[in-house]
């Protein structure tokens, strides 16, 4: 198997392939694999997944277990409600409700493959090209001048949004941007005050804009997204902005004191257009799939954009598993797989859309909300995320 991308979709791809016995092949583009973003929420229908390939060990004395999420008002300043996570989302789900650095994730992922011997993973070698023939593929990768083509049973395009696998093989398919702008940043705890550090996630619901902080590296830092409108659409993930741009969107007469300190507390901003993907779009054709953003690239209203990708990752190895003796069954897998996925996806990618609608209500939309949320308890507000976080493979 060729997976193209060593993001986290395609790692935990490669870990759950060769966990059924496939040898695989991960093409990274990238010379090293350099943290993009900060943050993730592993919801437990993600970490199980993690756990169940043997990722616990590396990872666990580097997440944080957060008690609850928070939830603020803008229009108030003060909390409306909390979703308890912690130990109650254990018990509930059987599997914790992790937050982690990216690069923490992805070091884990990496160094649990580099201790499969059934994986090797080519830093610096890009994708370029595949071909279908009857009993497999051929896949074209570039390594500085030298172009190699290598044979695979088939090739799985895990190459996030702007994937070159799904360019190649569902050219009608392409990444529409959403309208939205996220910023993002690390602030240090230790120069913020006490209500900061505590182990939860805190959101902040104001008029067209949300901003969701929590704790990474050990509590050390804290993680903070802003999300609001914009015309901005340059595509990429990396890019540099100026505090003035975030400032202008948190200002004095729509947001409180907690959300404007935060801001300032941040001390270099990177910002990101997002994209989407239709999840409702060709996933698999003969020998060839895409997993994760590649298929299904999704705003972050839910925080399941890794995860979907985690769980295409087992859900593919599942179907596959059959095939390892059969290698003429690997596109009735490849169908199977995309058809047991796109239901559920398409239905995640639905909720974080009308979520973030929700998150950015204005006026007496928002008082409405607001309300609903005080109202609700704890448990009833955790138990409306059942569908989500409840998951595991078939």
């Amino acid at each position: 198997m060729v997976v193209a991308g060593a993001g986290i979709g395609g790692l935990t791809a490669a870990l759950a392939l060769a966990a059924k016995g496939f040898r695989v092949i991960v093409l990274e583009k990238s010379e090293r694999l350099e943290e993009v973003g900060a943050g993730l929420q592993l919801s437990p229908n993600a970490s199980r997944i993690l756990i169940d390939l043997g990722v616990r060990e590396a990872l666990e004395p580097r997440v944080i277990v957060p008690e609850a999420v928070s939830i603020f008002s803008a229009r108030t300043g003060t909390e409306i409600g909390q979703i308890p996570l912690g130990e109650p989302a254990r018990f509930r789900y059987g599997a914790p409700y992790w937050i982690v650095h990216r690069a923490d994730l992805q070091q884990a992922l990496v160094a649990r493959a580099a201790a499969t011997p059934d994986i090797d993973l080519r830093l610096g070698c890009q994708f370029e090209d595949v071909a279908s023939y009857a009993k497999g593929v051929t896949v074209a990768q570039r390594r500085g001048g030298s172009r190699h083509q290598e044979p695979a049973l088939a090739l799985i395009g895990a190459d996030g949004v702007w994937s070159a696998v799904r360019n190649q093989v569902f050219p009608k398919t392409q990444a529409a941007f959403t309208g939205r702008i996220a910023w993002r940043g690390t602030a240090d705890t230790n120069q913020l005050p006490s209500q900061f550090k505590l182990g939860r996630v805190m959101l902040w619901l104001g008029p067209n804009a949300h901003l969701v902080a929590y704790p990474v590296s050990g509590g050390r830092r804290l993680n903070v997204v802003a999300v609001a409108p914009g015309t901005w659409s340059r595509p990429g993930y990396n890019e540099s902005a100026e505090p003035v741009d975030i400032q202008s969107q948190f200002d004095v007469r729509n947001w409180p004191g907690p959300v404007r300190m935060l801001v300032g507390a941040v001390e270099g901003w990177r910002r990101w257009a997002l994209f989407g993907v239709d999840a409702t779009s060709p996933w698999a054709s003969g020998r060839i799939a895409l997993l994760g953003d590649a298929a299904h690239a999704m705003l972050p209203f839910v925080a399941q954009g890794a995860a979907m990708a985690i769980e295409d990752a087992a859900v593919l190895a599942d179907r596959l598993a059959g095939t390892l003796n059969d290698p003429a069954g690997v596109p009735a897998a490849l169908e199977q797989y995309a058809g047991a996925r796109q239901g559920r996806v398409v239905r995640v990618q639905r909720t974080a859309r009308r979520t973030g609608e929700i998150y950015h209500l204005r006026g007496p939309m928002a008082l409405g909300r607001d309300t609903f949320i005080r109202l609700s308890s704890g448990p009833r507000l955790l138990a409306r995320q059942d569908w989500i976080y409840d998951w595991r493979p078939r």
